[in-house]
C-alpha cells in the first residue's frame, strides 16, 4: 500500500467566539475531511513532547516518527540541508528572519512578506557588509534565511520572532545559557544591531515604505543547532523505499532531506493562502505513481493564524479541503495499488494568540477496507472520540504504516 501525508500547517485552532465558539476546522466547510472522517479512523496526536517548544520543526518531526530527544538539533540546520549547505564539525546554523521592528517593538516576524527577490537582495548586501570567515549569510525563501557561525555555541536562548507580535525586541535578544556560550550571544546580537543601521536606509526597504509596505528593517536568528543525526524513515518502514516531500517551507525540505525524502519543487509553491495547490496536488499524485510514500505540506493556515486573521485562516482550510484532499482523495480512489490518506496539522496556531500552542492535534487515516469509528467530521472536538484515542511519539507513524 502507497501512503500520503497532508499536513495543514497550524490548521488546529482555539473555539472563536464570532463563530459562535467553535474552532476554525468545525465552522470551515470540509466536505472531504469530512467524508474521510467517516469513512476512516480518526484520533489526536500529540506532536510536541514535554520539554519542547511548539515548533513546526519539532512538530513536523514528531508527525514522521522521530525520537526528539534523541535526534533534535533545532530549526537552523535542517533549513541548511534544504539549502545543500553541508554543515561541518563545531558550525551552529541559525533561521535567520528578516522582520520589521516600529517603535522598537517586533511589528511583525516576516518584513510584510516581502518578496524573495526583495530579500536576496537584503541578504546579499548583509553578507557584503557583515560576513566574515566566521559568519554566512545565505539567502532563503520569502523572509525565512540562514546564518552560520563556525565556532558557535549553540547553548542560547533566543526568542522564535513569530512567538512575540508586538512585543519590545531588546528584551528578546540573545542570551546565554551556559557561560560557555556569551561570545555566541553578544557576536549574535552584535550582528542584529548592525543590520539594523545597514537596513534602515537600504533601496528596498525605502521603496517598500514608499509603497505603504513595512520594512525588513533587521534580521533575527533563532532556533541554533548543529547537523543532526537522523536516519532516513526507509529504516524504521523498509515499505517506503522511495518517497518524496512537497513544500514551499525550507524547513520542510530539510526534515525531508534527512528523512531520504526526494524535494519536489512545485512552480508558485510559496507558502501562503496563494500557493499553488494544484500543483502541489499534481507533484504528489505524479509522484505516487513510482514511490511508496509522500509528505505532502501545505503552509498557508499557520501564515494566517500568525496574522491574526480568521476570515483568511477560514479561506485556506476550505481551500485545503477543495483544492488538495478533494482532488487527491478522487484520483487515488481510481487506482489499482491501494493509498492510505492522512490528514491532520501539525500543531494549532490560534489566530486568537498568534503564535504556536502545543495542544494534540486532531488526525484522520484513510484507507480501502479500513473498519471506521464513529466519528463523523473532521474536527478538534469530534476527533475527541476517535478510535486511535491519545497517539504521541511514533504511534502515528506505527499506525498509519501497519497497511
Amino acid at each position: 500500500m502507497k501512503h500520503i501525508i497532508i499536513l495543514g500547517d497550524g490548521m488546529a485552532d482555539w473555539p472563536v467566539k464570532s463563530l459562535g465558539g467553535k474552532t476554525l476546522l468545525r465552522y470551515a466547510r470540509t466536505p472531504y475531511m469530512d467524508l474521510l472522517a467517516r469513512k476512516g479512523r480518526t484520533g489526536r496526536l500529540l506532536t510536541v513532547g514535554e520539554g519542547f517548544h511548539p515548533g513546526s520543526e519539532v512538530a513536523n518531526m514528531s508527525v514522521l516518527g522521530y525520537n526528539l530527544p534523541k535526534v533534535y538539533e533545532g530549526r537552523g540546520p535542517l533549513e541548511a540541508a534544504s539549502m545543500g549547505i553541508d554543515l561541518r564539525p563545531g558550525e551552529i546554523a541559525m533561521r535567520c528572519n528578516l522582520i520589521c521592528i516600529e517603535e522598537e517593538k517586533i511589528k511583525n516576524h516576516s518584513a510584510g512578506h516581502i518578496t524573495t527577490e526583495e530579500a536576496d537582495v537584503l541578504i546579499r548586501f548583509l553578507q557584503e557588509k557583515l560576513g566574515s570567515a566566521r559568519v554566512h549569510f545565505y539567502t532563503g525563501v520569502q523572509y525565512r534565511h540562514l546564518l552560520v557561525i563556525k565556532g558557535g555555541d549553540k547553548r542560547l536562548d533566543c526568542t522564535p520572532p513569530h512567538d512575540v507580535p508586538l512585543k519590545p525586541f531588546r528584551p528578546l535578544m540573545v542570551k546565554p545559557l551556559v557561560p560557555e556560550a556569551e561570545e555566541t550571544a553578544d557576536l549574535i546580537n552584535d550582528l542584529i544591531g548592525k543590520s539594523q543601521e545597514l537596513l534602515r536606509d537600504h533601496p528596498i526597504n525605502l521603496k517598500r515604505m514608499t509603497e505603504g509596505k513595512d520594512p525588513a528593517n533587521s534580521i533575527w536568528p533563532w532556533s541554533p543547532g548543529y547537523r543532526p543525526q537522523m536516519e532516513p524513515l526507509s529504516v524504521t518502514y523498509p515499505s517506503i523505499r522511495k518517497g518524496s516531500v512537497i513544500s514551499a517551507v525550507d524547513l520542510i525540505k530539510g526534515i525531508g532531506y534527512y528523512a531520504g525524502l526526494r524535494n519536489i519543487e512545485v512552480e508558485g509553491a510559496t507558502g501562503l493562502y496563494d500557493t499553488n495547490y494544484e500543483g502541489k496536488v499534481a507533484g504528489a499524485l505524479n509522484a505516487l505513481k513510482e514511490e511508496d510514500f509522500v509528505y505532502l505540506h501545505i503552509e498557508a493556515s499557520d501564515e494566517a493564524g500568525h496574522e491574526g486573521d480568521i476570515p483568511l485562516k477560514l479561506r485556506t482550510i476550505e481551500s485545503l479541503d477543495s483544492r488538495v484532499v478533494g482532488p487527491v482523495y478522487e484520483a487515488v480512489k481510481e487506482w489499482s495499488d491501494p493509498v492510505a490518506i492522512a490528514v491532520l496539522p501539525d500543531h494549532p496556531t490560534p489566530c486568537e494568540l498568534r503564535t504556536h500552542t502545543a495542544e494534540p492535534v486532531p488526525f484522520l487515516i484513510y484507507y480501502p477496507g479500513i473498519e471506521p469509528d464513529a466519528v463523523q467530521t473532521f474536527d478538534e472536538v469530534a476527533c475527541m472520540e476517535g478510535g486511535y484515542g491519545l497517539l504521541k511519539e511514533n504511534e502515528f507513524m506505527n499506525e498509519l504504516m501497519k497497511q
